[in-house]
């Protein structure tokens, strides 16, 4: 199932899908809602929000923008749906989305913050080469990679 995962942007025929998805009970206080984050999206240029789709329906959502004049990708939203959790998707759009950003000219590094309480992301993104770096003014855990550069087998489209 993991192979079947792709990241779409978000129009209009998808907001729907993604401000229905849920976190697990214990994960709620981890994670800003999606409803919120799209609205935020709405009000934000800069913000690139994708729905998750695995076997042709949507299973989660994430947030990344560009800055520092181009140099940096920060991914702000990343989650999956209750229901589609522990099935390796939230590695494969993990891969998708690091190989999406590493097709932007000029990026050389990618950040990501979550609550130190969230374990399952913090051995997610360790798991992706996310190094931790520090803590943000709001208590979250700041951890960054390196940019992959693409090999010559991936190309941009």
């Amino acid at each position: 199932m993991s192979d079947d995962v792709r990241l779409i942007p978000i129009g209009p025929a998808e907001r729907a899908a993604v401000a229905a998805l849920r976190l697990a009970d214990d994960q709620r206080e981890l994670v800003a809602s999606n409803a919120e984050s799209l609205e935020e999206a709405d009000a934000d240029s800069g913000a690139r929000p994708r729905a998750i789709v695995a076997d042709g329906r949507i299973v989660g959502f994430l947030m990344y923008e560009v800055i520092d004049r181009g140099r940096e990708a920060n991914i702000y939203r990343f989650m999956i749906d209750r229901a589609a959790q522990g099935r390796g998707l939230g590695r494969a759009a993990l891969d998708r989305l690091i190989a999406e950003i590493s097709a932007l000219p000029g990026l050389e590094r990618i950040e990501i913050c979550y609550v130190p309480e969230n374990t399952g992301a913090r051995r997610l993104y360790a798991a992706a080469g996310f190094v931790e770096i520090g803590v943000d003014a709001d208590g979250e855990v700041i951890a960054r990679r390196a940019v992959a550069p693409l090999r010559p087998s991936e190309g941009t489209a």
